[in-house]
């Protein structure tokens, strides 16, 4: 297949090195040289081209810019009606895309994270995109989404990426205060933390987890116990997206 990216960042390169050694020819845009040319040695297949050029010879092509940058950028390039567009970017609806990438109408907005590379990542994505599904639903979770909104709630849910890994950081530093062995402590929290969490979770598999880990006076239990008024503020900040993301209250639909 003949991939596009418009915009050379750290998810672009996650997903073209997540894409290595499966045929695809791939153009990538040179707006960050230094990560044009890195991809461009390491990955076979990858070749750096103008934007206009990224446009016209991709069948998909996928637009990793910010939003300001690409109300300037895009209506100038020769999108076609036949193209697939992916959008991975923040504050750019699908209406939004739609009037910038006309006349393509294969429009779709996803939220790949930096493990795409090795596999492993939830992509959850409106309207559903059969190239998404095609390129990288063998190796990563692919979730439709019944709307917009639903997919905004996704990009709300994964800022809690940064302070889950902040507290293990946290927790890594206390283990390494008594053993001395930064190293070991840092591969014991991750490898701890991962062995309670399924590949693809189903339904009903973290409240399970949970569980096991709720002996009554036992360590885990009363460390959650300390920690329980978090659980409010978490609500509280993520419940803060609500306007950035364009999402109405839950409450207010019972």
């Amino acid at each position: 297949m003949r991939l596009g990216f418009i915009g050379t960042g750290e998810i672009t390169a996650a997903m073209v090195r997540g894409l290595k050694g499966r045929g695809h020819t791939i153009l990538v845009s040179p707006r960050n040289a230094a990560v044009a040319a890195t991809l461009a040695a390491e990955v076979p297949g990858v070749a750096i081209a103008p934007n206009e050029d990224v446009v016209a010879n991709s069948d998909v092509v996928f637009l990793c810019l910010l939003a300001r940058v690409a109300r300037e950028v895009l209506p100038t390039l020769p999108f076609c009606a036949d193209q697939s567009v992916i959008s991975v970017m923040v504050d750019a609806p699908l209406a939004t895309l739609r009037s910038l990438c006309a006349p393509a109408t294969d429009i779709a907005i996803t939220i790949p994270l930096p493990p795409i590379t090795t596999g492993g990542c939830p992509l959850p994505v409106y309207p559903a995109s059969p190239a998404l599904d095609a390129l990288f639903g063998a190796r990563n979770l692919i979730l439709p989404q019944p709307s917009e909104a639903a997919l905004n709630a996704h990009l709300g849910a994964s800022a809690l990426c940064s302070p889950i890994l902040d507290q293990l950081l946290t927790a890594t530093e206390w283990l390494t205060d008594h053993t001395g062995n930064p190293a070991a402590a840092e591969a014991y929290i991750a490898a701890m933390i991962r062995g309670y969490l399924p590949e693809r979770a189903q339904e009903g598999d973290l409240a399970t987890a949970l569980k096991k880990l709720s002996t009554e006076g036992g360590l885990n239990a009363t460390l959650r116990a300390a920690m329980a008024p978090a659980k409010q503020s978490l609500r509280q900040d993520l419940t803060g997206f609500h306007a950035r993301l364009e999402l109405d209250d839950p409450k207010a639909r019972t």
